[in-house]
């Protein structure tokens, strides 16, 4: 069975770090005198103490943790973080539903992007500072953030990190996976750094410029205006903007290995990372010629356009610099593809991830081949690696079921009156951790505010399964997960 101390202990210094960050909050809302130190201040209190219950429940607790229990305390504690992470959105009545508070905070961490905040210009500082810092955390993963600082606290390092990582080809860097883990969270540092100053030369105030880096390095999307990018009118901030959003939805471990070992000519050659760029590229290309021929966009303004919502969909960032809703009805096909694609695995963007898109390529190649030769045994090979027959299982696997979820969802939504196009296209961007949706009802620049409570708590149990990418909280489910032996 679990090792229920374990998660205990691990959960309750989940809870620490989370009244931390809370913390650094507390000091943005003081440095500008707003409204929500003491919402913050409770915030603090209610999560510490929890967490110092959970680690009291788990004194003396082994350090064996099990695959079982890994993919527990990953779910769990994704959970936990939404759940407490609503408390200074309730405590200072910003939000005074619990239905809304959750769905905000779980697409915070999740990266979503997705709202039901209509003016988050209306919010004090601190409570936008706490929105942004959620999605920034969330971006590689809140187990993996652990790691990074504090290996010791979890127990089991490895099942975890297979249990929260993205992508089906796990990479590290080093033996250890917490060195691992602190490299790809200084490559993280170093870009939201950048952005940062980028930002600020483009003339963003700092406050902007460093929530704004943190949701563009996470691919998040969260803003601290309703009118996202497009508020600033600014084409140097755009281009910034969509250059940060691609940098974050490339592998961190290749960009990494590529940088550091000053060996560009890996990455120009990664399969996944071709994959990705020729995406992006050709759908750039095909919206701006259609907004330049049916929409009369100049032509810098086309392709700034079509460049940066492209980007924005495929890392699923979900920032916007123009109304999509008002583009010929065949772009949102376009962006819709976008949104199921995602970038790279090991990057902080959603949807299924390049290197699967790769490897549904092989597959079908593969097929038409082995009809051609029906005894070959024909390898599948991905930058010279041989892909074992298991992962092409999953794969299928994990098409089957996105789609068949995609499908159910999206029904469900339909049954209760919500139209068509904002059905599946919600659905599609909760479980691929997108934000914008595209559709008249709710478009790709307005909040989630006016669906129903049963569709936000759907969302957000999308959200959380698509980030976990499916198996690891679906597996809960299952009757053999709670089978002793």
């Amino acid at each position: 069975m679990l090792n229920l101390k374990l998660i205990s202990k691990i959960l309750g210094s989940l809870l620490w770090i989370e009244s931390s960050l809370l913390f650094v909050c507390l000091l943005v809302s003081l440095i500008y005198t707003s409204a929500d130190f003491l919402p913050f201040i409770w915030s603090i209190l209610i999560t510490a103490g929890a967490g110092t219950i959970f680690r009291l429940l788990g004194l003396h607790a082994d350090n064996l943790l099990g695959r079982r229990d890994a993919y527990f305390v990953v779910t769990v504690s994704w959970i936990l973080f939404s759940i407490f992470g609503t408390l200074p959105f309730m405590i200072s009545g910003y939000i005074d539903s619990f239905t809304d508070a959750f769905f905000e905070a779980m697409s915070g961490f999740t990266t979503t992007g997705a709202t039901i905040i209509d003016f988050p210009e209306h919010l004090p500082k601190g409570l936008l500072f706490w929105r942004s810092l959620t999605q920034w955390i969330g971006g590689l993963g809140i187990v993996f953030f652990t790691i990074a600082i504090l290996p010791s606290m979890v127990g089991g390092s490895v099942k975890v990190f297979a249990a929260e990582a993205t992508g089906p080809i796990k990479s590290k860097l080093h033996p250890r996976l917490s060195t691992s883990a602190k490299w790809i969270w200084m490559v993280y540092l170093i870009l939201t750094v950048a952005c940062i100053l980028s930002y600020k030369f483009c003339g963003m105030g700092w406050f902007d410029a460093f929530n704004y880096s943190m949701t563009s390095t996470a691919t998040g999307g969260f803003s601290t205006e309703s009118g996202s990018i497009m508020t600033f009118h600014s084409p140097a901030e755009e281009y910034v903007s969509a250059l940060f959003c691609f940098l974050s939805g490339v592998n961190f471990t290749l960009l990494y290995a590529s940088v550091v070992g000053l060996n560009i000519k890996k990455l120009l050659v990664n399969s996944e990372f071709r994959f990705y760029t020729i995406m992006v590229l050709l759908f750039t290309a095909f919206i701006a010629f259609e907004l330049v021929y049916k929409n009369h966009y100049d032509i810098e303004h086309a392709f700034r356009s079509s460049v940066f919502q492209v980007v924005s969909f495929i890392t699923t960032t979900g920032l916007f610099s123009d109304d999509a809703a008002k583009w010929p009805h065949v772009t949102w096909v376009v962006l819709a593809a976008c949104m199921f694609f995602g970038g790279c695995s090991g990057s902080t963007s959603g949807g299924i991830k390049s290197i699967r898109g790769v490897m549904m390529l092989k597959v079908v190649r593969n097929e038409f081949r082995q009809i051609l030769h029906p005894n070959a045994v024909l390898p599948m090979k991905i930058d010279g690696v041989n892909i074992p027959q298991s992962n092409r299982v999953t794969l299928l696997g994990f098409m089957g079921l996105y789609l068949i979820l995609t499908l159910f969802c999206a029904f469900t939504m339909i049954a209760f009156g919500i139209d068509n196009t904002n059905a599946i296209t919600i659905t599609l961007s909760s479980l691929g951790n997108v934000g914008p949706t595209l559709g008249m009802e709710i478009g790709p620049t307005m909040s989630w505010a006016q669906l129903p409570a049963f569709a936000k708590w759907i969302c957000s149990f999308l959200m959380l399964v698509g980030r976990l990418e499916l198996f690891t909280v679906l597996v809960l489910f299952t009757p053999a997960f709670w089978k002793e032996n």
